[in-house]
């Protein structure tokens, strides 16, 4: 059973950083990718960044140059380093692992619960 288990949300100024963590488990297929995606009540969930097996990566026009996903393979967890942040960023962030690097929910199958993020202008 896959798992995936988020980490380092919290609460930030405008302009600063803050990164969030996803130890993930259970699967043995040795092609995937893992993405980012975030969601604010009312709207629908709105994917980050992604991450393929073999290290390509892929970025949302409203993060690019700000956040900066990443895997350590030996340790089963991914990354998403965030900079430069908006109040326009704050949502839930989940993390998830599907069978295609897309940014399109539809994608993955296994997601984690959330951690939040708030930024205060």
């Amino acid at each position: 059973q896959a798992q995936l288990t988020e980490s380092g949300g919290g609460s930030v100024d405008a302009g600063g950083s803050l990164r969030v963590s996803c130890d993930y488990s259970g699967w043995s297929f040795s092609r995937y990718c893992l993405g980012w995606f975030r969601q604010v009540p009312g709207k629908e969930r709105e994917g980050v960044a992604g991450i393929d097996y073999d290290g390509t990566t892929r970025y949302a026009d409203s993060v690019k140059g700000r956040f900066t996903i990443s895997q350590d393979n030996s340790r089963n967890t991914l990354y998403l380093q965030m900079d430069q942040l908006g109040p326009e960023d704050t949502a839930m962030y989940y993390c998830a692992a599907g069978s295609a690097l897309s940014l399109m929910a539809t994608w993955f199958n296994y997601w984690g619960q959330g951690t939040q993020v708030t930024v205060s202008s």
